[in-house]
């Protein structure tokens, strides 16, 4: 696709950037047809192909408007397009660096800019957000239903293991998923101890970025990594063997730190050794010879939602459906298992009627084959479709840590937070 940039993007990182990316786009729309919204919604403008013609001409110098903004706004950026596009367009990027053109030449008033303003300042700190979602959970049974189904129901986290290992990984402790889904990264550390691995969290470290970076605040979203880089740096030194990240949306953006960083001379190279460090705990585990299931598992029907982050944004499609198809679970069959759930960050809270529709085609198809539950690997998604779920649905490694045989765990049941391990 042939762009002609305007002087105003001429020579910038974000301009040089974005037109690469334009040039790959033989405008096909082989995208059209895995793109949710186009899907639910039939306008061009809301499938990839007419959202890039919408950002090349604001590169080109042509107005923005509220309209421009709306249909970039709709966007998931569930990298579907990415998957089918046989071009290899980054669109997910590219919709990045749109949506911040946008914000700065149609800012947003009113109750919009408050909304996105206090998303920004509360999801990616736990002592903000714990603290409200408790309140919410105390309140929860007095609720009315649709809104008690809003809210996570309380979650306790179980032992950490603290034994000394043979080999160390970190653990991004993550932001939403640190309170509302504790028992997550606990069952990873369970499930890891008994592979002889320790999993370890770096005090100092914060919220991957993601809210920030997809709320088109670049800057703060680059502040976190620098952070978190900051934080792991001495584990690294260390001689940790990889980061291992349990919420696929997290995953996904920390392997992009070294691309989101290389124009910055301090922390490029640091970022790059981070994203090469970057593994999502399915990768970890199904290097792994895991032991045998507890036989009141085995055979249990289970239907795994693969999250967009896994399998377009890292294309790890297929492999924890793998490790738990190997130790004996029975997966039911999931119809466009490639279609997003409508969760997508803060998406589901934004265009709650998009994200409905969504989710409501995604538990149709989930629960078609009578699973016993629903499994994810993202906390987003897991909260997103235990709102509405008829069957409980939570961590696939939470799973596979209860079914793990009891026998085979040398967890430190004092441990009941990482904090506690000696170091």
């Amino acid at each position: 696709m042939q762009t002609r940039l305007s002087s105003e993007f001429i020579d910038t990182p974000e301009g040089e950037e974005a037109d690469s990316i334009l040039r790959a786009c033989v405008h096909c729309g082989f995208c059209t047809a895995t793109c949710p919204t186009y899907q639910l919604l039939g306008d061009e403008l809301d499938g990839p192909r007419g959202r890039i013609y919408l950002i090349k001409q604001l590169l080109e110098g042509e107005p923005a408007s509220a309209r421009t903004r709306l249909h970039l706004d709709r966007c998931l950026t569930c990298r579907a397009c990415e998957t089918t596009c046989p071009s290899g367009v980054r669109y997910g990027r590219l919709a990045d660096i749109g949506r911040e053109i946008v914000e700065r030449k149609v800012p947003r008033r009113g109750p919009a800019a408050l909304q996105r303003y206090l998303l920004r300042k509360l999801l990616p700190w736990p002592r903000r957000f714990g603290p409200l979602l408790r309140v919410g959970q105390w309140l929860r049974p007095l609720l009315p239903r649709v809104l008690r189904n809003k809210i996570p129901a309380r979650q306790h986290a179980g032992a950490w293991p603290c034994s000394p290992q043979a080999r160390r990984m970190l653990v991004l402790a993550g932001c939403v998923q640190s309170v509302a889904t504790p028992d997550t990264n606990a069952a990873a550390a369970r499930v890891l101890a008994r592979l002889g691995i320790r999993l370890e969290v770096a005090s100092g470290a914060v919220c991957c970025g993601a809210v920030s970076h997809h709320l088109a605040a670049s800057e703060e979203g680059l502040a976190f990594m620098r952070r978190n880089i900051d934080a792991w740096w001495p584990y690294i030194e260390g001689g940790v063997d990889a980061i291992v990240i349990t919420a696929s949306g997290c995953g996904a953006l920390v392997k992009e730190y070294g691309l989101l960083l290389r124009h910055d001379a301090r922390y490029a190279d640091k970022a790059q050794r981070v994203s090469a460090l970057a593994k999502d705990l399915s990768e970890v585990l199904l290097a792994e010879q895991l032991p045998a299931l507890d036989g009141r598992f085995v055979q249990r029907k289970v239907a795994f939602h693969s999250p967009c982050t896994l399998q377009h944004g890292q294309q790890l499609n297929g492999v924890v459906e793998s490790i738990l198809s190997r130790v004996g679970f029975q997966l039911t069959p999931v119809s466009d298992a490639h279609l997003c759930c409508g969760s997508a960050g803060t998406y589901s809270i934004l265009q709650p009627a998009l994200a409905g529709r969504l989710r409501e085609n995604k538990l149709d198809a989930l629960q078609r084959g009578a699973p016993e539950l629903i499994v994810t690997a993202n906390v987003g998604c897991q909260l997103h479709l235990a709102g509405a779920a008829g069957v409980p649905v939570q961590h696939w490694i939470e799973l596979l840590d209860a079914a793990l045989a009891p026998a085979a765990t040398a967890c430190d049941s004092r441990a009941r937070r990482p904090e506690s391990c000696p170091t």
